[in-house]
């Protein structure tokens, strides 16, 4: 019977192949080729279109000439006082119209007698004041230069000259050492400095004003009822 079992013991080891059988599920590498198709995400790589949204840069280089223009205007402003003598023609800007008719009403007539000696009395108010500015200047007179521009300017300012009133007020305020355009205080030399120009600016101010109101009468003026 021994060889009996011999024979029995590798049949019963036979079914051990079984398992060789199992291993063929290994054979399920389909799914690594699941992954394969993953490269579907390489198409994602295409997104480079974002790049064209820099374009959008473009316009905004080009906008920026504008603002570069916008500035120029503003070294006009630094030559105020060569702006103001040539724009001292202008006799808009020269004499207040509303200042000016308001004094034309006080009139009676249209001989325009009062308001006439009013300006007449203005001629005179303004020549002798220059003078006495100019004097008050090579004395260096920061004191008298302040007052005689602050009585010029009311002059001026009760007939609507505006040019000549605006001077006059600068030389009130640099007479005081200060400069009330940018609100700081002057030396005495600063002063003197500022003054200088506007004594020959406010003299060409007055004699395009003086000239305006001179014509004024002369054209609307009647003449004046001898009563015969």
């Amino acid at each position: 019977m021994s060889p009996a079992d011999v024979a029995i013991a590798p049949k019963a080891r036979s079914p051990t192949p079984a398992p060789a059988a199992a291993l063929s599920p290994r054979a399920t590498p389909a799914p690594e080729s699941a992954p394969a198709s993953t490269p579907a995400p390489a198409s994602k790589a295409a997104t480079p279109a974002p790049p064209s949204r820099h374009t959008s840069v473009a316009p905004k280089r080009e906008a920026t000439p504008a603002v570069e223009v916008a500035p120029s205007p503003a070294p006009a402003a630094d030559t105020s006082d060569e702006a103001d003598a040539g724009d001292v023609v202008e006799t808009e800007d020269t004499i207040d119209l509303e200042t000016f008719n308001q004094i034309l009403d006080l009139d009676e007539d249209d001989t325009h007698d009062f308001s006439k000696e009013m300006v007449t009395a203005y001629f005179n108010q303004a020549n002798t004041t220059f003078g006495e500015m100019d004097e008050a200047y090579s004395k260096k007179d920061l004191a008298k230069l302040s007052a005689l521009g602050h009585f010029l300017k009311g002059s001026s300012a009760a007939l609507g000259v505006t040019r000549v009133q605006a001077s006059c007020e600068r030389i009130q305020h640099y007479g005081q050492l200060r400069d009330e355009d940018v609100g700081v205080d002057l030396t005495a030399g600063a002063a003197l400095g500022k003054i200088e120009p506007l004594l020959g600016r406010v003299k060409k101010e007055y004699a395009v004003a003086e000239a305006w109101l001179k014509k004024w009468y002369e054209d609307n003026t009647d003449p004046a009822d001898d009563g015969e």
